[in-house]
């Protein structure tokens, strides 16, 4: 059976994207590490933040829409994203929020405590302690305490049993545990590892809009191993799309039963292609067919302020 090591990126659709870049990095504590557009509609950005080299697993991408309307959360979406921080960094982040003015509060899931909040554009994430993943040393906090990547996400599913189905024996993930509303998944990597699928659903399907996850995309290898998943997703009866470059990876996407958009993304060849490490996410970059139209786009994408830009 085929087994993804877990989560490569979550894609959300935000508001300004000032206020984006400014609450993920300076909030945060986060890189951008590439700044594009939305290949499918080239005049939105597609912003991606992660460690200092935007490692799979790390990454949390978004569609600003300045003028956008507000999604409604509910069944076909992931419902919150949580980050992992290193074993003892909670109260560093309770006064950290604390003092951005940001609300949280503090929940208990399979013996661990989560400290969630909402982003400016009604995004609902977590931060929890775990040991595992490697330390990001490319954060303006300090490495005890700033951000590893992805913990996991919870999954609103409006078919939880068919979601749990495509998770353990398509995904490949372990079912580990139920608690009160939540069931657990995990995979064999050491960060973004953690799938919960709510029990009960909302009996209503999510909108698309600001503040919700568009789809959330799990790891392959390489291209090699994502044809593998392409029929491999094919033979468990989903319809799956054909191969899209979006130059840093490839990707195919499906919709499982529970309305939930899944992503299969390969790990190479990752965002130093065109740009050192040292000046990710510093200018615009636009795949090749779009350049010719890179005056035009410029004068329609919002400008960012990024300062340093090193976290």
């Amino acid at each position: 059976m085929k087994q993804t090591a877990g989560i490569h990126h979550i894609t959300a659709i935000v508001g300004h994207p000032q206020e984006n870049a400014d609450f993920y990095t300076n909030v945060l504590g986060l890189r951008l590490v590439k700044k594009t557009i939305n290949f499918d509609d080239p005049g939105t950005y597609h912003l991606y933040f992660g460690n200092d080299a935007g490692d799979p697993g790390t990454v949390m991408t978004f569609f600003p829409w300045a003028n956008g309307h507000s999604g409604k959360i509910a069944d076909g979406q992931v419902g919150r994203t949580t980050f992992s921080v290193p074993s003892h960094a909670l109260p560093f982040w309770e006064n950290h929020l604390t003092e951005q003015g940001v609300a949280f509060h503090k929940e208990q899931h399979f013996k661990e405590t989560y400290l969630t909040f909402e982003d400016p554009h009604g995004l609902q994430l977590a931060l929890v302690e775990r040991e595992d993943g490697a330390r990001n040393k490319g954060s303006h906090f300090s490495e005890d305490t700033a951000i590893k990547g992805f913990a996991g996400a919870v999954l609103y599913s409006s078919h939880p049993d068919s979601t749990s189905h495509t998770l353990e024996h398509v995904l490949g993930f372990e079912r580990v545990g139920q608690e009160n509303d939540l069931i657990r998944f995990t995979s064999s990597s050491d960060i973004g590892n953690t799938i919960d699928i709510k029990i009960s659903p909302f009996g209503t399907i999510g909108e698309e809009g600001v503040g919700m996850v568009h789809h959330i995309a799990f790891r392959a290898e390489n291209a090699a191993d994502q044809l593998e998943w392409q029929e491999h997703v094919k033979k468990h009866g989903f319809a799956v799309t054909e191969v899209r470059d979006r130059n840093y990876f490839k990707a195919i996407y499906f919709r499982e039963a529970g309305h939930i958009l899944f992503e299969i993304a390969t790990d190479d060849p990752g965002f130093t292609i065109d740009e050192p490490l040292e000046k990710l996410g510093n200018t615009l970059k636009l795949p090749a067919k779009y350049e010719k139209h890179r005056e035009k786009l410029e004068n329609i994408l919002i400008p960012i302020e990024m300062g340093s830009n090193k976290g």
